[in-house]
């Protein structure tokens, strides 16, 4: 039996939650909700700007998204909306965060958390999009961001031991790419351009893009869009692991066509996974029982399990 296995919780034999899944249509500006067989699929939000990241508060009934914006200018937003789509706000304005990806809610602190890509920084704010704090500082200027390495591209929380993690994606299928933690917050007497805290958990990857934490198991999963044998996976791994860098990577899903998000049904044994090729994929957690539940969708980005 594995340490995932092990550690894991599940729901007993036979039973699985019902719920309902959110996910980015990028090239389209929309967002999608659909029941979790992929049946009852609908457009629920329009005119988008390049959405990428998006998260869901089950009690209140909310959705929350990244904007992209245009690459080239710090125009990138954040939104929320109830889950039909109505009640839209921007909470977080053009001018505030360059181009924000993954996002990840931590109810208990009433914090969104999200990572911005050229503008090389991993940032939070208050629910309501006030108090925007910059965590992490990868770079500065027109020439950094320039550098893919510094790209700030997934990111999650882990509420127990107070940390953070992100992915630093680096060039296309370079090997170049990294997953990093550090502490929720800025050590006192440091800035977010020179923390002492931040260790490198993976590194030479080909392209990781979004994370999700498996909190009581203790296993970090995430997409990786570069080329096969390494890319175009989900891969996991145990982060309390007493190796160096935590548990060697576990490839438990492949053939995606530059796989993207990423969501995790814990309790009943699924994962959510969405490519930019346009589909949308479900699984065990480990990797078995692959289907595809939508395919041809346009270019696919976030996706959330509510």
């Amino acid at each position: 039996m594995s340490v995932v296995e092990a550690a894991r919780a599940k729901v007993p034999s036979g039973e699985t939650r019902s719920g309902r899944l959110f996910f980015l249509e990028l090239s389209g500006g929309r967002i999608h909700s659909m029941n979790p067989d992929g049946s009852g699929a609908k457009v629920i939000v329009t005119g988008c700007r390049f959405p990428d990241g998006i998260v869901v508060d089950a009690q209140a009934g909310h959705i929350y998204w990244t904007n992209m914006g245009t690459l080239n200018r710090k125009d990138g937003s954040i939104e929320r909306a109830d889950f039909d789509g109505s009640n839209r706000k921007v909470i977080v304005p053009e001018g505030v965060t360059h181009t924000p990806k993954q996002l990840h809610l931590e109810k208990h602190s009433g914090k969104l958390y999200w990572s911005d890509r050229e503008g090389m920084r991993v940032l939070r704010a208050n629910l309501d999009g006030t108090n925007v704090e910059t965590l992490v500082q990868t770079g500065e200027g027109i020439d950094d961001s320039r550098d893919a390495t510094r790209w700030c591209v997934g990111i999650t929380v882990d509420p127990v031991r107070r940390q953070i993690y992100w992915t630093q994606k680096g060039p296309d299928n370079s090997g170049l790419g990294l997953i990093l933690r550090a502490g929720i917050d800025v050590p006192e007497g440091e800035d977010p351009a020179n923390r002492t805290d931040i260790e490198v958990l993976f590194d030479e990857l080909p392209e990781p893009i979004d994370l999700e934490l498996d909190v009581k198991s203790r296993v970090l999963y995430w997409t990786d869009r570069g080329n096969p044998p390494f890319g175009n996976t989900v891969n996991r791994a145990a982060i309390d692991s007493p190796a160096s860098k935590g548990g060697m990577p576990e490839i438990v899903l492949s053939d995606l066509m530059e796989g993207i998000g990423i969501a995790l049904d814990a309790p009943s044994d699924r994962m959510f996974v969405t490519d930019f090729g346009g589909s949308v994929y479900s699984a065990k957690l480990d990797g078995s029982a692959k289907r595809v539940l939508l395919y041809a969708q346009g270019n696919l980005t976030g996706i959330a399990y509510a």
